[in-house]
């Protein structure tokens, strides 16, 4: 007897499946769930990495983050006492004392009352900031420029404004030349910002707000044109980059040690490193990753028990057929050949279907919880790779019962 074709032998596998339509479809189920759920926990990890890296280009991975902590008025008064709060006096002692930064920027926001144009009003938050902070928030302009040094040193009354802030108070206008009101002070707007959209608004704990509710003034301009209460810190936050290849733990225990000796050991402000936030979400991503990898992982082998059943339920149905295949001089090879085709038959299948049932559940999970969701060639090649070994290593042991059957007893099968 000649050898078979493999394309014969799949074309015979799956009309052998199809004779059996409602075994070989409970089969696959456990196959299809297995993929699907690798398919979708993959897609919602590669989501959440690709929105972390979003969350913290806003707040600069190579930047460490100053940030003025906020108290009561009465703990706020007694910690004056002590220390100023933070000031541009421990930016500068920063970029005098500390060689492994590369810029800055300061930031201080203003108690606004009112906030409108001719057109509008709006609730918009107004920060003071320096020009560099352009670069160190990675904001994006989408008509006109940011802030230059020479507006905050000509203490120049302009502003750039959020997409949000020019749809309200210009709506249907170019906003670019036209003029703000903050409290009692009219600015011009020389700069409108590109919108983010970030899903989130927090990343590891620390609060992050979108630009498209933001006007920015120069920082001397808000200082000089704005009151401030008595006990405030001179700016809320400062920012500093670190120049390449400076780690930045080891940078951040610099930078907080000099803080603590200038402000006398109290602890009025707090420090944000994005990079270790980054490695800190990294690891727990990592954590739920292995986790539902397990859970997918038994799903597929519960799947690949569940296709050496039918295979040995299979080998016992067509015992009488087998035997006679042998008797007109088919070989084990043959035999073992025809069952494996079967196996590999039906995890590809499941595995094709199970990749289009992970991504339909991907989106579901994404439109439910809102979750960022992403794919990747590797994940869709990694899944249908698993499941194809199993489905192949659940059918091995069948295929070699079939092929070792005595064909005379086989014959004799009832």
């Amino acid at each position: 007897m000649k050898m078979k074709k493999p394309d014969f032998e799949i074309a015979e596998s799956i009309e052998s499946l199809l004779h059996h339509k409602l075994r070989t479809l409970l089969t696959l189920l456990g196959m299809i769930f297995g993929v699907g759920a690798v398919i979708a926990m993959l897609s919602i990890g590669k989501g959440a990495e690709k929105e972390a890296l979003r969350l913290i280009d806003s707040m600069g991975l190579r930047n460490i983050i100053v940030k003025a902590k906020s108290f009561e008025e009465s703990k706020l008064k007694e910690i004056r006492e002590n220390s100023p709060g933070l000031t541009l006096q421990d930016l500068n002692a920063a970029r005098e004392t500390l060689p492994f930064l590369s810029t800055y920027s300061a930031t201080k926001q203003v108690k606004t009352y009112s906030v409108f144009s001719r057109a509008g009003e709006s609730d918009a938050e107004v920060w003071g900031v320096t020009p560099t902070h352009v670069d160190m928030a990675n904001l994006i302009m989408s008509e006109g420029r940011f802030l230059l040094p020479f507006d905050d040193q000509t203490y120049a009354h302009v502003c750039v404004i959020g997409s949000r802030v020019a749809q309200v108070l210009f709506p249907g206008e170019a906003p670019l030349g036209k003029h703000v009101k903050i409290n009692h002070v009219w600015m011009t707007v020389v700069g409108v910002l590109k919108d983010k959209n970030l899903i989130k608004d927090e990343f590891q704990g620390i609060t992050l707000k979108g630009e498209q509710n933001n006007i920015y003034v120069p920082l001397q301009t808000a200082q000089k044109m704005f009151r401030f209460g008595a006990y405030e810190s001179e700016i809320d936050e400062f920012r500093v980059q670190l120049k390449p290849d400076v780690p930045s733990g080891e940078a951040a225990a610099t930078l907080s040690y000099l803080m603590k000796r200038r402000h006398k050991e109290i602890d009025d402000y707090e420090m944000i490193v994005p990079e270790a936030l980054l490695e800190q979400q990294r690891k727990t991503q990592n954590i739920f990753t292995i986790v539902m990898a397990c859970i997918a992982g038994i799903s597929l082998l519960v799947g690949g028990i569940g296709i050496m059943n039918i295979m040995l339920a299979t080998v016992l149905e067509r015992t009488r057929e087998i035997g006679l295949r042998r008797a007109l001089g088919a070989k084990q090879i043959d035999i073992r050949r025809q069952f494996i085709a079967e196996t590999v038959s039906i995890s590809s299948i499941g595995g094709v279907a199970g990749i289009l049932f992970g991504f339909a559940l991907s989106l579901a999970i994404g439109a439910v919880t809102g979750w960022a969701v992403g794919w990747t060639i590797t994940s869709i090649l990694l899944s249908f790779f698993v499941c194809t070994v199993i489905g192949l290593a659940s059918g091995i042991y069948p295929a070699l019962q079939a092929s070792r059957l005595d064909p005379i007893e086989a014959l004799r099968h009832d």
